[in-house]
């Protein structure tokens, strides 16, 4: 299937409570695009996960702590998600958000070959959110994301994918596309702006 572009200037929906963003293959680059841009009053909380390599430390969170206006960690053990943080997932465990909105953590198996999975983020993530989550799919060289992101869009949240024709690595972005398409495809120069307008209230038409 074709990916279809749309504009961000099409979309209205409520101010969004929570982004989950996955990622894979090109993703380091692809999340500095997408975040950098935003201001340090932005107010709702991004949870990201990349794959990363089992247990070895994981620099992403100093990487895009040094060019982020946002605060950047990683999250603990039945912690609250408080607004206005980016989260990145720890490498070699599943990262859940539980239904009173706090992070948990699972040593299951891996999940389409990846633990942490964007899939179970995502899956929890609709659980909790409803309406009020928003997804993003970025570029990666897998499958993992696309039952999340039908999970989100089941629920009723807003589900966004990175253009393949604008991925570094199309097969991520496109298995969601065929899976479940999604609300809207867009090249990632657009999402930023995009992000800005979902964290308003009754962003306008």
């Amino acid at each position: 299937m074709a990916a279809r572009r749309t504009p961000p200037a099409r979309i209205a929906r409520p101010r969004a409570e929570l982004v989950v963003v996955g990622a894979s293959a090109g993703g380091v680059s692809a999340l500095m695009a997408l975040l950098a841009p935003l201001p340090p009053n932005f107010p709702v909380p991004v949870v990201a996960i990349l794959h990363l390599l089992p247990r070895r430390e994981s620099r992403l969170c100093h990487v895009l702590g040094g060019l982020l206006a946002l605060p950047v960690r990683e999250p603990r053990d039945k912690e609250a998600i408080e607004p206005g943080h980016v989260y990145v997932a720890s490498p070699d465990y599943h990262l859940l958000i539980e239904l009173d909105r706090s992070f948990s953590f699972s040593g299951e198996p891996p999940v389409s070959f990846a633990r942490p999975s964007i899939d179970v983020l995502m899956t929890s993530a609709a659980d909790a959110y409803g309406p009020g989550l928003v997804g993003m799919l970025l570029t990666g060289a897998n499958m993992d994301g696309a039952e999340g992101m039908a999970a989100i869009k089941a629920r009723g949240g807003l589900t966004l994918v990175q253009d393949p024709a604008d991925a570094e690595v199309p097969t991520m972005p496109q298995s969601a596309i065929d899976r479940c398409t999604p609300d809207h495809i867009l090249p990632l120069q657009d999402m930023p702006q995009l992000l800005l307008r979902l964290a308003r209230a009754g962003a306008p038409p």
